[in-house]
């Protein structure tokens, strides 16, 4: 006999425009950098230290944009999609990453929403906007905006009932 998973924690109406949460830290490895590339974004300054030391925007090996929008979503799902009546996303409006990471700088993750409201076609159903920016503090100890995004993310909302499937 399985065992039910827990109630869920956070709801559409736990997400009100104008808050904002930091959560996350998450210690970038070179040998992940490399094993992440190698898989999915094989580009050489992603691959190759020397290569990535004199291409003048990155000037280290630096890992891919993919890779650190991966590892934020790691941390989101940590911080609170797995405990979230979360039913998905339709997507991204925007996506940018501002500033190379680094193997050894440590990312954190700061999420302020934007806008939340019912999905007009499925009541039970809200939609919240939010926008993520990935922080990386240098190992310098210098913070940088590293990676920004925006986009939307479908919740259940609380006592709101699904119609029944026919």
């Amino acid at each position: 006999m399985q065992a039910h998973p827990p109630a869920p924690r956070w709801y559409w109406e736990d997400f009100t425009p104008g808050m904002v949460r930091e959560f996350g830290a998450k210690r970038v490895e070179r040998d992940e950098v490399i094993r992440f590339a190698r898989e999915f974004d094989p580009q050489p300054f992603h691959l190759d230290d020397t290569v990535a030391a004199a291409h003048p925007l990155f000037r280290g090996l630096a890992a891919s944009g993919w890779h650190t929008c991966a590892m934020v979503m790691r941390m989101m799902c940590d911080a609170y999609l797995l405990e979230a009546a979360s039913l998905g996303s339709p997507g991204l409006d925007k996506l940018q990453w501002l500033r190379p990471v680094y193997p050894g700088d440590v990312l954190r993750v700061r999420m302020q929403t934007l806008e939340a409201r019912p999905m007009n076609s499925k009541p039970h159903v809200g939609l919240v906007r939010t926008q993520w920016e990935a922080i990386a503090r240098r190992p310098s100890g210098e913070d940088e905006v590293v990676l920004r995004m925006e986009g939307w993310g479908m919740f259940q909302r609380r006592g709101v009932a699904a119609p029944e499937a026919v």
